[in-house]
């Protein structure tokens, strides 16, 4: 889906995606790189659960919930002493990074609550005037002096938000359901847990973005 884009080591930067989006500031937010070898810096060790996970899903819509590097501004993990990270795959994402030489910190360009945008159309309706331009597939934005963009490459390929991982404990959980399946993952690992909070009713979920309504479309739901 579309990203809404800060300097991901800037705290002021980062707050202007709370203020656009209208986001919760318990809700952290993730940092995307552009190759991985980028994510050292921002964590203090990686297990080898997480490089395992690294090696199978990256380049790809995966998170990895990992233990924080003293780089990372508070605003960013929401107070919490883990850091989650992405290496996306779309092309125009990962050459913007680059260029900035910083990792990013994007959730989805709506606002909360809202569905995530998956072409460039879709995004300027939650998001005209809240930012300055919006990046599209074979556009350029180089010379542009924003803190805060939005950024992808044409239509999006998956269309729902990336899979977190929590690799801090002994087997690998998912917190949150996206584009890798619980299913790719348990082939790879062997094992793999759902956080209690997506299932059950009585338990807080682990991430924090999980408490919240999400993708409330303005338009009557039926099930059957």
């Amino acid at each position: 889906v579309y990203g809404l884009g800060a300097d991901g080591l800037n705290g002021e930067a980062c707050r202007k995606i709370f203020a656009a989006k209208g986001r919760p500031a318990d809700n952290p937010l993730i940092l995307h790189i552009s190759e991985k070898e980028e994510i050292l810096p921002l964590t203090s060790g990686l297990s080898p659960m997480a490089e395992k996970l690294m090696e199978a899903f990256w380049p790809g819509p995966m998170t990895l919930i990992v233990p924080k590097s003293d780089r990372i501004p508070e605003v960013v993990t929401a107070g919490q002493e883990t850091v989650a990270v992405r290496f996306p795959s779309n092309p125009v994402a990962r050459a913007l990074i680059r260029l900035t030489g910083r990792p990013l910190a994007a959730p989805s360009a709506n606002k909360s609550g809202k569905p995530s945008p998956t072409n460039a159309q879709d995004t300027l309706v939650d998001m005209d005037g809240r930012l300055p331009l919006i990046l599209d597939g074979g556009e350029s934005a180089v010379g542009v002096e924003s803190t805060v963009v939005a950024v992808t490459g044409g239509a999006c390929d998956i269309g729902v938000e990336s899979t977190i991982i929590d690799t801090t404990g002994t087997v690998p959980v998912i917190l949150r359901p996206g584009g890798i399946t619980e299913e790719m993952i348990r082939e790879v690992m062997g094992e793999v847990e759902l956080d209690p909070g997506l299932v059950r009713p009585d338990q807080k979920p682990k991430a924090p973005g999980m408490k919240y309504r999400h993708y409330a479309p303005k338009a009557p739901m039926v099930l059957i």
